[in-house]
């Protein structure tokens, strides 16, 4: 498989992606995600929880690996809402090292929809999550919100770096043993 980043219109990548599928009914070989996170929002005291995006503005292209972008070049280009080819129109290449890692983390989230990690604090204080999206992504915690059950995560991909806020709920570590070794 490759996966390629392109860039629509923000608060639009849904709507882009069923337009392409309307408009090219032919291109079922084409797989396209728009990876979400759930958030929890305080609103007036009371806790709602909302969707938002993980890569606003950004859609992900997937193909075969014996199929390749420029066979779909146009079809993307003339959707709708689409801004560019990442990095670039000129020097459209597939994800690759930590840039497709990155991606792939989120869209094999169930849904797509990156859900409510469970975590705990060690005796030093250090959270250590035993599930959910925030697995394997520990290294990239800056802050963390307990009152707000929210954890900012820095994210680099194509070079920029930019945070997210993923949700947790604190669990009980399974027998202290768990703490004392953390």
């Amino acid at each position: 498989m490759s996966i390629f980043s392109i860039q629509v219109k923000t608060r639009d990548e849904e709507k882009y992606i069923k337009l392409f599928r309307v408009q090219n009914p032919d291109k079922s070989n084409v797989r396209t995600y728009f990876p979400k996170r759930e958030i929890r929002v305080y609103k007036q005291g009371k806790v709602i929880t909302k969707i938002a995006p993980v890569f606003a503005g950004y859609v992900f292209v997937e193909l075969e690996k014996d199929d390749h972008i420029l066979n779909h070049y146009r079809s993307l280009h003339i959707t709708n809402g689409f801004f560019r080819f990442l990095p670039s129109n000129k020097k459209v290449h597939e994800l690759r090292g930590s840039d497709l890692e990155l991606v792939i983390h989120f869209i094999r989230q169930p849904g797509q929809v990156a859900g409510v990690s469970k975590v705990y604090f060690d005796k030093n204080e250090k959270i250590v999550v035993k599930e959910g999206p925030m697995l394997g992504l520990e290294g990239r915690i800056v802050k963390i919100d307990r009152r707000k059950g929210r954890a900012k995560i820095r994210l680099d991909l194509y070079g920029d770096t930019f945070s997210i806020d993923l949700a947790f709920e604190m669990i009980e570590p399974t027998s202290r043993k768990a703490v004392a070794k953390a």
